[in-house]
């Protein structure tokens, strides 16, 4: 109902792309209605329905007024603040939630500190891409050998599962590590040259850390030590002006809308808050401490693979033509996957883009602009959706005016948002979220625009009269790191994601869509979502965790097709709930100025966000094992 009042506003062409998207975001979530009996059944599992709340989202509307004169018990109900300088004023009871017994206390960073993290991060970025292939003795070339071909063996420990993974982005490397550390056989194709540090740092969040302590101790301290907590200050939505829509008089200008809570699930289940690590940083640990040596090779894509049948496992042809044979095909390589195009019998052209996220996608500017034009090209085929953004993304070296008082935000506009969140060592990675439609690309470069990138972030996001193209006046924040970020460190690429589940009418995807016989995916391959949550990865290391678990019961080959299969169906429901969040989330965030202004509704809708917050963040954030 508030997306359709949006659509008679503006942008007909794009809104009724973003209304279609919604519309089957909603029949995703369908999903979570369907298993709300299973949802609760998590909750009360992990004493949140009998646990008192605590204050971990906060508001201000004339609706939080007349809850609270009611004299309801609703402790995370609270004003919001707006401050000239960008600054917050951490009220009580916000106060309590971050000084709970045991909860991180922030520290500023010394000179020292902020070196030895930057100086970390080269240094694993050099390292990840110096990865190639090592010499190989006969006992690491086993997939070069056909299987026997006589109805399967049994597994024991002198003749292990064998699996093989296309992709060695995190989904696909921390796979591999949970194979190795189930005494599996295990190699990693991965179709990039190196390992590239594009990408940014990734957001480690509770659920995700449980899964890593859970395939490999060791792996999990070094990830916790060379993390930046982000749990020990204020995270939240706000509006992004300081001066032009007031949405209908109910908020003013840099308003916190919401504030929420990381801490409180990661504590309840006794494990450290969510964590900011660089890429080159994780993709080091999972290589020195959790994939055996020369289990990776790179420059090779797995392009297509038979099920032998059987039990005697599967045949994967390389894009070289190189037959590689295994027990077991994981496909970990990425929202474009070969191993999946194959699965669901796709179209020719809807597989083969950048095989995982190793890569980071494209990684200069020519490269972003065919990238462009190819995706429009393949997405129907290989049936993703556009999702209706495009987002530049960057890593600034800055020392934030709001460091010690905000860790992540996200500045709500109209058609847009900007998103930041620190990743230590004085940095901070940001996101700028532009509804547009698909397949648009800057101009070149020329000595007239010289920085055609950030000429458009600076107009999109400008703090001062006359404003942006609607004439709001933005919040100062957004172009100071903008403006501390050097044009070629800037990165643009069309946002798109995975049809729900109900999306398309397939018995087979339905009973169990992300397996077939003993071939799996997992990651970005089953489920890429939007970025909003900061979910992806973490689904993906989930998925990982519980798809080695499943195959850890396998006493005979034969029975590989059954653990995947299992595997999938366990995996699905979290995930497509997962998945139509992060989708919603996006289409509501830059509608929420239009539904704001709809008497009665939207003060409604915005409270009911609020309320339903801390539920939702608990269902993300606590694993499920």
């Amino acid at each position: 109902f508030f997306f359709s009042a949006g659509q008679l506003s503006r942008q007909a062409k794009v809104q009724r792309q973003i209304s279609k998207n919604m519309r089957a975001s909603l029949l995703q979530l369908s999903v979570a209605a369907a298993t709300a009996v299973y949802v609760a059944a998590f909750n009360a599992q992990i004493g949140i329905l009998s646990r008192p709340r605590r204050s971990t989202v906060l508001m201000s509307s004339p609706i939080a007024d007349a809850l609270r004169n009611a004299k309801l018990d609703i402790p995370w109900l609270s004003e919001g603040e707006g401050s000239k300088d960008n600054r917050v004023n951490i009220p009580p009871h916000v106060r309590r939630v971050l000084d709970m017994p045991g909860a991180p206390r922030r520290v500023a960073e010394s000179p020292e500190q902020i070196a030895r993290v930057r100086d970390r991060a080269e240094a694993a970025a050099v390292d990840a891409m110096a990865v190639k292939d090592s010499s190989e003795s006969e006992s690491d070339a086993w997939w070069r050998s056909p299987l026997s071909g006589t109805g399967g063996r049994e597994i024991t420990a002198e003749e292990p599962l064998r699996v093989v993974i296309a992709g060695g982005g995190l989904a696909g490397l921390v796979t591999a590590a949970a194979c190795h550390a189930k005494g599996m056989k295990v190699a990693v194709f991965e179709q990039a040259s190196k390992y590239a540090p594009y990408g940014g740092p990734i957001q480690i969040q509770s659920n995700a850390l449980r899964a890593i302590q859970r395939i490999n101790p060791k792996c999990f301290e070094e990830l916790c030590a060379a993390g930046t907590v982000t749990a020990d200050r204020v995270s939240g939505l706000k509006i992004g002006y300081r001066r032009g829509n007031k949405l209908a008089g109910l908020f003013g200008k840099g308003d916190w809308l919401v504030r929420f809570d990381t801490l409180g699930p990661a504590q309840e289940a006794g494990l450290p808050p969510t964590v900011v690590v660089d890429r080159p940083v994780i993709q080091q640990i999972l290589l020195k401490h959790g994939v055996p040596s020369g289990a990776v090779h790179i420059k090779s894509r797995i392009v297509n693979y038979e099920d032998r049948g059987n039990g005697d496992g599967v045949e994967a042809t390389l894009d070289d033509g190189t037959k590689v044979y295994a027990d077991v095909l994981v496909g970990a390589d990425g929202i474009w996957s070969s191993v999946r195009k194959v699965m669901h019998g796709l179209g020719d052209g809807a597989g083969g883009f950048a095989a995982s996220g190793a890569a980071g996608g494209a990684v200069d500017d020519a490269e972003a602009r065919k990238l462009a034009r190819d995706t429009v090209r393949i997405a129907e085929q290989a049936s993703r959706r556009f999702s209706g953004f495009t987002c530049y993304a960057a890593l600034t070296d800055i020392h934030a005016s709001n460091i010690e008082e905000v860790s992540y935000q996200i500045l709500l506009g109209s058609d847009k948002y900007f998103v930041s969140t620190d990743a230590g060592g004085d940095r901070q990675q940001w996101f700028a979220l532009i509804r547009e439609p698909v397949g648009g690309v800057d101009p070149v470069a020329s000595p007239e625009d010289p920085n055609p990138k950030l000429r458009r972030l600076r107009e999109e996001f400008c703090p001062e009269a006359p404003g942006d193209q609607n004439g709001d006046i933005w919040d100062p924040f957004a172009l100071e790191l903008i403006n501390a970020t050097p044009e070629e460190d800037i990165k643009r690429r069309d946002l798109y994601d995975g049809a729900p589940l109900l999306d398309n009418l397939d018995l087979r995807r339905w009973w169990s869509p992300w397996s077939d016989g003993p071939v799996a995916i997992c990651g970005d391959a089953a489920h890429p979502m939007m970025p909003n949550l900061g979910q992806g990865g973490c689904q993906s290391t989930e998925d990982g965790y519980r798809l080695v678990e499943e195959l850890s019961t396998v006493r005979h080959t034969r029975d590989t097709s059954a653990a995947l299969s299992s595997y999938s169906r366990k995996r699905i429901i979290r995930t497509s709930i997962i998945q139509g969040f992060a989708q919603l989330g996006s289409d509501l965030l830059v509608d929420f100025d239009l539904m704001m202004t709809i008497p009665i509704l939207g003060p409604f809708f915005l409270t009911m966000t609020q309320l339903s917050m801390p539920w939702v963040l608990r269902f993300l954030y606590t694993p499920e094992f």
